[in-house]
């Protein structure tokens, strides 16, 4: 099923829609990647459909991931056979529905001992044969010299050679777009910048929500059938929200991880291909791949102490970076090497064991469901989204939430903006819209390399944008790729928000934000 209608996204109409006063099957909190796929998931099989965010949709995990749809090489060593198929399963599907924003990807692990060389082959062609008929590309035994043509800053002091495999990159924010744009073409309604306050009760039943528009304080009570947690890091404060008299029996289902990331230029690791490194000092993978022209690596994996909205990369995390890449490069990185850094904060689901690395906390998602009926969903990442999405889904009807009307149509629906004819350069990321893109005003206008006012106004239109961070942080990267280019461009692209909104955009809370990205304390 292919998306082709590209619709104008009217805030006060999708506001209006809460107003009326009537019953929706599924009420969801939490615009995320999990949030997003069951609003999708949910009005593909005909029910009734609201979702809420308190800020812009995947601001928070859910944009600051690795930009990468894997099976998880690392998850096959620990044994976890199940979540591997799952995830190269649901990385065919994602690559098959938003070709725009999906693509294959190859990665190099270099080994300095022969040892390595033959344990990482051997378990990378387990990944081939996991993957099936799904396989991107066969894995490969390369010699020194092999490895130095694909990655050709690598270290070569003691290089024996090192493997080849196949997975996929994406981008995040964008796949989180897609998903709500999608929804309310199939007649969700999804709403950003809209906070859930308290939810509603009816004989001891959680029963709906009320919500406030942080644009114009107005409040909306809205009833539901069955009322979805998908906050994420926040996911526990809501669930205490649904059982306050009970603290003493209360169990925390969520240990916030912080992932850290850098972005450096591509001089540092000239190629198409990433490097992937199975073990840091640390005991994390390390991942350095070419993304929209810069070099992005990463990534940290530290409890998190307090749910941010907007963690901050450590100067000890930064360091960490850069100091395990540099042991593979010919050139050390350094601070000022550092385009952007950025962290995020990843909701693992907590073991039952006092277990306190994140490292070896599962990757695995989980459904809780309340005495009340509030519906948690928790963990699992961005790859498995859509199953995510299915098995929530399936809780609703198993416990009489919701009545099954349709089994999950979502494995073949392709999002807004798919093509097999991706086109060049930054238009890619608009897919089959790039036509309409260019019809708009400031299309030949450039506001920096890869943004015109036409993206500006596209965002402003059809894709939610409400604010300056909205555009350069998730319609187009440039807080995330270059935070001090994206401060240069924000003034441009606060006048044109104006002119879109007749509002005036919060400037100095950007640049703000942009001087975090740029350095970490």
């Amino acid at each position: 099923m292919r998306m082709a209608i590209t619709q104008i996204i009217r805030r006060d109409e999708l506001i209006c829609r809460l107003s009326t006063g009537c019953m929706w099957d599924v009420a969801v909190i939490g615009g995320g990647a999990t949030g997003l796929g069951i609003a999708l998931d949910a009005a593909l099989r005909g029910h009734s459909v609201v979702l809420v965010e308190a800020l812009d949709f995947a601001k928070g995990t859910s944009s600051r991931a690795t930009k990468l749809l894997h099976g998880g090489v690392r998850y096959l060593a620990q044994g976890n056979v199940r979540l591997v198929y799952e995830a190269l399963r649901e990385r065919a599907v994602i690559l098959a529905n938003a070709p725009h924003l999906a693509q294959r990807l190859p990665f190099v692990i270099p080994a300095y001992r022969h040892w390595d060389r033959f344990l990482y082959g051997v378990g990378l062609t387990a990944y081939d044969v996991l993957a099936g008929a799904r396989s991107l590309g066969k894995t490969q035994w390369l010699g020194a010299k092999e490895t130095i043509r694909a990655l050709p800053t690598l270290r070569r002091e003691g290089l024996v050679g090192g493997i080849r495999y196949w997975d996929a990159q994406f981008d995040d924010a964008r796949l989180a777009l897609a998903l709500a744009r999608t929804a309310v073409q199939q007649g969700a309604t999804v709403l950003n910048y809209c906070t859930a306050t308290e939810l509603l009760h009816d004989g001891g039943r959680v029963a709906g929500f009320v919500c406030k528009d942080q644009e114009t304080d107005a409040t909306y009570t809205v009833r539901a059938r069955c009322v979805i947690n998908a906050t994420g890091v926040w996911a526990d404060s809501m669930r205490r929200v649904d059982a306050p008299r009970v603290p003493a029996a209360f169990k925390e289902r969520v240990q916030p991880s912080r992932g850290t990331h850098i972005v450096l230029d591509s001089s540092f690791l000239p190629s198409n291909e990433a490097l992937m490194v199975p073990k840091t000092t640390d005991g994390r993978v390390l991942f350095a791949i070419p993304w929209q022209g810069k070099l992005l690596a990463g990534t940290t994996d530290v409890p998190a102490a307090r749910p941010d909205v907007d963690p901050a990369a450590t100067t000890d995390e930064v360091s960490f970076i850069l100091r395990e890449l540099g042991q593979y490069l010919d050139r050390q990185p350094t601070r000022h090497d550092v385009l952007s850094t950025w962290a995020g904060l990843r909701p693992l689901v907590r073991p039952d064991s006092d277990e306190t690395s994140t490292q070896a906390i599962s990757r695995e998602h989980d459904i809780l469901v309340s005495k009340t009926g509030l519906v948690t969903v928790t963990g699992g990442k961005w790859t498995t989204y859509r199953v995510i999405a299915q098995d929530a889904l399936e809780a609703c009807h198993d416990h009489g939430l919701l009545p099954k009307l349709a089994d999950c149509q979502t494995q073949g629906l392709h999002l807004v903006g798919a093509t097999d004819h991706v086109p060049a350069g930054a238009l890619a990321r608009y897919g089959s819209e790039a036509d309409l893109v260019q019809t708009l005003p400031g299309a030949d206008i450039e506001i920096a390399p890869g943004l015109t006012e036409a993206m500006v106004r596209f965002a402003a239109r059809h894709e939610f944008a409400r604010t300056v961070e909205d555009i350069l942080a998730r319609r187009v990267r440039f807080l995330f790729l270059d935070a001090r280019l994206a401060a240069r461009c924000a003034p441009r692209v606060a006048e044109i928000l104006r002119e879109e909104l007749s509002s005036d955009p919060a400037l100095n809370e950007f640049n703000q934000l942009a001087t975090q990205y740029a350095c970490a304390p």
